[in-house]
């Protein structure tokens, strides 16, 4: 019954803009953390940002900073990322996951991935 559901991927320019959403059910995603994890072909997934559920801190990599934010609607109960100024390079599968912090290797849940492609 516990599910996280990825979804806004899709085509964009390269300098684009995407919202991707992380939509909860059968638990309350607002006392988790929120992770966002993302895979190119041939690539290791790898983590982006995370958004701690206890003290509100964010943590991007510096790939990322500056350039994609994780935002929460409780009334909701999804989490999104904000992705700006796109690159090439930000193309791969997007996933999100729960955790109880920021700062373990073992998430509680998982989204499916939605396709994120940045290309003219």
């Amino acid at each position: 019954q516990l599910q996280l559901v990825d979804s806004g991927g899709g085509l964009v320019q390269p300098g684009g803009s995407l919202r991707l959403s992380c939509a909860a059910s059968g638990f309350n995603l607002e006392i988790y953390s929120i992770a966002w994890f993302r895979q190119a072909p041939g690539k290791e997934r790898e983590g982006i940002i995370c958004l701690d559920g206890s003290d509100g801190r964010t943590w991007p990599k510096d790939s990322v900073k500056g350039r994609f934010a994780i935002s929460r609607d409780n009334a909701k109960n999804t989490a999104y990322l904000q992705m700006e100024s796109l690159k090439p390079e930000d193309t791969a599968v997007y996933y999100c996951a729960a955790a109880h912090t920021c700062h373990t290797q073992i998430m509680e849940k998982w989204g499916q991935g939605t396709q994120v492609t940045v290309s003219s």
